[in-house]
This record gives structure tokens, sequence and C-alpha cells, in this order.
């Protein structure tokens, strides 16, 4: 693990999430300022970066109340920005690589880590533009998010099955940072855009069958990097992150259950594939 002091910015960074999806909006700004003015005095982020945070948040905050026209081109943006700040293509951010090149287990393939400062912030652009991102209490499906549950652990075996993935148990000294990470920092950012954004404004408009389907094939797509294996394995990961959040109401419960399958992953196979 490769730690050092400037470390403590990503605190209330991840304090702030948290506060977020309590409704303590104004906790979670307080925090966010101070991750903000601790990231500039660390040189995690110079102007370029806060200056392309700002303008981002800002232009999402105006979203909701503009003219329908107007509202569409802020849209644009926002999906832009988000997806800049996804891919680490917006200068100014110097995200901290934690773990490099790391072997979970003997058959694992070498793991590296970073703590991103910008992709978490894709979360707080998207909830201020739709603020029902977080979802509602309007359903709780039990036994549907149940089946969900049981469908999306089923593609681990499968993954093993196929000769993608195959039975490694191991805890590594790094799993903490990997929890943390993954949960708060990963996860919700990436839950927030394919499930609570694009997800939930496509079946507004089209379905939950058609919100559900594109979300997952944008998000298999995603993962381009590991193969058409892997794209498809994540597309269906996806389609059970889709259904859970749809018989949820409630991104959170998305982000858990995301976090879940990812943990179970590291901690009873290969990470992030087999040798």
């Amino acid at each position: 693990m490769i730690l050092d002091a400037s470390m403590w910015i990503w605190i209330p960074l991840s304090l702030a999430i948290i506060f977020a999806f309590l409704h303590q909006i104004k906790t979670s700004i307080t925090l966010i300022t101070i991750c903000l003015v601790g990231s500039l005095i660390e040189n995690r982020l110079n102007i370029i970066g806060l200056v392309t945070l700002i303008v981002g948040l800002a232009i999402a905050y105006r979203v909701p109340n503009l003219e329908h026209k107007w509202k569409i081109v802020s849209y644009i943006f926002i999906i832009l920005w988000s997806v800049a700040l996804f891919i680490h293509l917006i200068p100014g951010f110097n995200n901290a690589k934690v773990l490099d090149a790391v072997i979970s287990g003997p058959q694992s393939t070498p793991f590296t880590m970073y703590l991103n400062l910008d992709k978490p912030f894709i979360f707080f652009g998207l909830l201020l533009a739709s603020p029902s991102l977080l979802g509602s209490k309007v359903t709780f499906n039990k036994k549907a998010i149940l089946m969900s549950i049981i469908l999306l652990f089923s593609l681990l075996p499968i993954a093993w099955g196929v000769g993608v993935l195959q039975p490694e148990t191991k805890i590594p000294n790094w799993w903490w940072l990997f929890l943390l990470n993954n949960l708060l920092l990963t996860c919700v950012a990436e839950e927030a855009f394919f499930r609570g954004f694009v997800q939930q404004s496509l079946s507004k408009k089209f379905g939950w069958v058609m919100g559900v389907t594109t979300a997952s094939l944008l998000f298999g797509f995603a993962h381009f990097y590991g193969g058409i294996l892997i794209v498809a394995f994540a597309t269906l990961a996806g389609v059970c992150y889709g259904l859970i959040y749809h018989f949820s109401s409630r991104l959170w419960v998305a982000v858990i259950f995301h976090f879940l399958f990812n943990f179970v992953h590291l901690l009873f196979f290969t990470y992030p594939m087999m040798k």
C-alpha cells in the first residue's frame, strides 16, 4: 500500500457522500468544501480541476429550474462532464495510486487501485441535476429484489464455469482500503450515473425495461478494456443492479449490492481476473 499524509482529504469526501444519502445537504456541502480546500493545499487538485468542478456543479444546480430547451442542453453538458470525470480526461486532478500492481492471490492478475478525486464528484453533480436520483420509498418488492440478488451472485460461479475466474479464497492486507474505496468512491459514482441517472431518466420516458436494458449495455461497454467476456458479464451484472434499483426504488440498495458483489469476487475468486 502507498499511503501518505494527503490521504486525509478523502475522509471528508467520503463523509460528504454518506451525508448526501442521508439528505443532510448542508453538512455534505461543508465536507465537500473541506475536501476541496484540503486538496488544493495537498496538491491533489489545481485551479483547473477546481474550476471544472465548480462550473459543473453550478450548472447541475441550475438544471431543475431551467426552461425545457436549456434543460436539455444542460443535461448534455452534465453527461459529457460526468463521462470526462469517469475517464479522468479533465486535467487538474492528482489521484492517489494506493495499490500498484499488487497480487491478491497466486492465480490472480496484478491489480492497481487509485483513490480518485474526480470520479466521486459525478455523484454530487447528478444529484444536483436530478434530485430524484436517490430514489424514493414508493416501492420495495422484497421477493423481486431477492431473485435479482440470487441472479447477481450466480454470475460468479458461471464465470468460473466458462473460465473467466476460478475460486481463490484469501484476505489481502489491503481489503479495508478496497472496501472504503470501492463502496464510497467507485460504486456510488457508477450507480449514480448508470442507474440513478441513465436508467431512471429512460424509464420515465420509455418504461423500466428500456431503462434497465440501455443502462446495462452502457455499463457493460464501460468495461471494454477487459475483453468481450468481461463486457458480457458486466452487462449481466448491470441488469441485476438495474433490477435491484427498480424493485427497491433506492439508489443505496443498488450501491450496497454492487459493492458486495465486488467484495465477494475479491475474497473468494481470482481478482480482478485469473492468470
